[in-house]
């Protein structure tokens, strides 16, 4: 199933594993600042409460 990538297949493969780890790098970075956010919203937004 993998194509003849010949010569190149040093540099196609690592470039695929570049991005594909750049992906999951920015994915995970996404989720956490979501996280982060979320409960600081979350702290605002009891404070709020509390204060009127």
């Amino acid at each position: 199933m993998m194509p003849e990538l010949g010569k190149y297949a040093g540099a196609v493969l690592s470039s695929y594993a570049v991005s594909i780890g750049l992906l999951v790098l920015l994915v995970a970075v996404s989720v956490w600042r979501a996280r982060r956010v979320k409960r600081q919203l979350k702290d605002v937004e009891s404070k709020a409460k509390r204060h009127g």
